[in-house]
């Protein structure tokens, strides 16, 4: 797990405010927490919880798996790199459309490993140990396929 960036984390939740043209005040009211406490995260004086990270995502109507990647509870999931390199230069949507339509995309790609873990622990439990291993293989050569293909069209830091 990543350490958290309280700076970085509070200027993400103030844009994501703003996207959603919500107050401060608003803001607080639908998460349910008070305004300081609101203020002094966007500020990056506070830490917040993963229970009020939830609560805030629900006020902003994002995932709160967006907010804890963020925060450095979760780790990032990437897809395909030119998924979601054509859905950041597709200028005909908005910025919240680009965020939603990526969190549709995260979601399925989550729900896809979900099956792919349950199909393994199949194959484990009738002890298919060929099944087992073919999955295992199957598994191994798309993370690296998506791996080699997003080094592949990630900007360089230099």
């Amino acid at each position: 797990m990543k350490r958290i960036d309280v700076e970085e984390l509070g200027e993400y939740i103030r844009e994501q405010r703003k996207l959603a043209e919500m107050s401060l005040r608003q803001l607080a009211a639908s998460a349910e927490v008070s305004n300081p406490y609101l203020s002094q995260i966007e500020r990056g004086m506070r830490k917040p919880s993963a229970e009020i990270l939830s609560q805030i995502a629900k006020g902003l109507r994002i995932s709160a798996e967006t907010l804890y990647v963020r925060a450095g509870i979760l780790d990032e999931v990437r897809g395909d790199a030119s998924v979601t390199a054509a859905l950041q230069a597709d200028e005909s949507i908005t910025d919240r459309q680009r965020q939603v339509l990526q969190e549709i995309y995260a979601a399925f790609q989550k729900e896809n490993a979900g099956a792919q873990i349950a199909a393994m622990a199949s194959a484990v439990a009738t002890n298919s140990g060929s099944d087992v291993e073919e999955l295992g293989r199957t598994q191994l050569v798309e993370t690296n396929k998506h791996h080699h293909t997003a080094n592949a069209l990630a900007p360089s830091d230099a």
